[in-house]
């Protein structure tokens, strides 16, 4: 099928690659003599780029394209979850970042080494790669998957490992040679991009209704869309914000998303102090609610332009599916009514959202293969020069940019060829990994219980406790479903029980 793209829109497509180059050029010529330049920048980089560039990683391509859909469906109640954010990196930044310091950690996970001793940081770093691997494999296809909309109006293989290509290599030209220096400048540049996209899109779409700025919100409070808490008791739902699990489980996962997913935290560790460092994750959450906000009122313009004859003069309905694939609605408003010029800017904005999330997990998963588990191993064996860990690095991030690439295609083939899903499932590896880390930190933070031996089992206890928890297992037992807040919640209490059924000892 023939590209939709007119001339101005690959002006655009064409410009921004451009961009691209010349910044990962530029930015690339760090001098990097160490891993731990090449990891966390030898500690050098200014804490505001640090928090726009964590901002940046927190909205990948799937943000792009879900908030918007989240308040077409349903209301502001997302809003909430940067409440429990908040809280959650208050605790980050009081209780975490000052150990991590404290012991000059290039990962996260070289507390648990001090705590209980090399093994655990070795287990804790193998989880974290795993649940990466699939969670960010499948986010890239998400990525890849609506760039292969938009440009080649199809979503077959070879134009949708075409898209991955593009995404990977956009993100090995900032990641392989500058490391985190370079993808933390770099997320500034995807920021101000998608950010600038989202803004026109939504000033697009509020001028081409029919009504002026009263009316608009009128009609959304007349049909409950500016809701803003929820305080019902629901526990079922996978996608409930109400206040409840805000305060419990997705509070839980806002304490490992910021503090325990080395693919966030990197960036924190290349501040010049642990002050810095606490200060840029308070702020970069504060600058991403007025961020979420744009991608949110996106979707209520949405819902009063499809659903609202009246002010956007469009009937009949709409089927959110391309070539049998489900949509997003602002995928689909997109490839139905983005004007030309316009849709090239929308297609660099999911690029760019995209690229800010590859290129810091190509970082994030090499530091820990090669700081907790390669180079352990290497100095046992031989001694060897500093430089030979930078080179590993490099390699590191080559080996998964390969891997991420190739989970993006089987996320591809698994959706078409299997009654499973294994994209909903991927998607929440990450998320079933966190409640395992959150118990065996608690317990090395807040308890002197628990050894080495147990923090395995507490891993994979905390794991298996939410994959049990899934309506695909437990729904099959009992006809409820427990909402994934509830859900890491309880895998959190398995996992920290685990741990303390050891009596175990403090090592440091």
């Amino acid at each position: 099928m023939e590209s939709s793209f007119a001339t101005i829109d690959w002006i655009v497509f064409v410009s921004y690659f451009v961009v691209l180059i010349v910044s990962s050029v530029f930015l690339s010529r760090t001098r990097i003599e160490t891993s731990r330049d090449y990891f966390v920048g030898g500690n050098s980089v200014p804490m505001w780029a640090v928090a726009v560039s964590v901002l940046a990683t927190t909205q990948s391509a799937a943000t792009f394209l879900g908030g918007p859909e989240y308040a077409y469906k349903h209301d502001l109640t997302f809003l909430g979850f940067y409440l429990s954010a908040f809280l959650g990196v208050i605790f980050v930044a009081k209780v975490l970042i000052p150990r991590f310091y404290a012991i000059n950690a290039v990962t996260v996970y070289e507390l648990l080494e001090s705590r209980y001793g090399a093994s655990a940081k070795k287990n804790a770093g193998v989880m974290f790669l795993v649940g990466r691997l699939f969670a960010s494999g499948a986010r890239l296809y998400i990525g890849a998957l609506a760039i292969s909309m938009i440009l080649f109006m199809d979503i077959e293989a070879p134009h949708i490992a075409l898209a991955i290509l593009i995404l990977v290599l956009g993100a090995l030209a900032y990641t392989y040679f500058g490391g985190v220096k370079s993808v933390i400048y770099s997320d500034i540049i995807q920021a101000v991009t998608y950010i600038t996209a989202a803004l026109v899109v939504l000033f697009y779409l509020y001028s081409s209704l029919k009504g002026d700025f009263g009316t608009i919100i009128s009609t959304l409070a007349t049909d409950d869309k500016l809701k803003l808490f929820d305080f019902s008791w629901d526990f079922s739902s996978a996608s409930n914000f109400n206040v409840w699990g805000l305060m419990t489980g997705w509070f839980l996962l806002n304490i490992a998303a910021y503090g325990l997913d080395q693919d966030m935290t990197q960036r924190v560790l290349s501040c010049k102090n642990k002050k810095e460092g606490e200060r840029a994750i308070i702020i970069s959450v504060l600058m991403t609610v007025p961020v979420v906000v744009i991608f949110l009122f996106i979707g209520l313009l949405l819902f009063l332009f499809y659903n609202h004859p009246e002010l956007s003069m469009i009937s009949g309905g709409v089927e959110q599916s391309f070539a049998g694939e489900k949509i997003t609605i602002l995928m689909y408003y997109i490839l139905h009514e983005m004007p030309e010029g316009l849709r090239g800017l929308v297609t660099v904005g999911a690029i760019a959202a995209a690229l800010s999330s590859t290129n810091s997990v190509l970082g994030a998963m090499s530091s820990v293969a090669i700081e907790d588990l390669y180079r352990p191993w290497k100095q046992k064996r031989s001694d060897v020069h500093e430089y030979h860990f930078v080179k590993a690095a490099r390699a590191g991030v080559l080996v998964f940019a390969v891997l991420l690439a190739a989970m993006a295609m089987l996320s591809y083939y698994w959706q078409r060829y299997s009654e499973g899903s294994l994209l909903s499932f991927a998607l929440g590896v990450m998320a079933f990994a966190y409640s395992g880390l959150l118990g065996v930190y608690f317990s090395a933070i807040f308890t002197k219980r628990g050894s080495e031996k147990t923090v395995l089992f507490a891993l994979i206890g905390g794991f298996m406790t939410v994959l049990f928890l899934q309506p695909y297992i437990f729904g099959m037992i009992i006809e409820y479903k427990l909402g994934f807040a509830w859900q890491i919640v309880i895998g959190t209490i398995v996992a920290f029980g685990i741990m303390q059924s050891s009596k175990g000892k403090e090592n440091g």
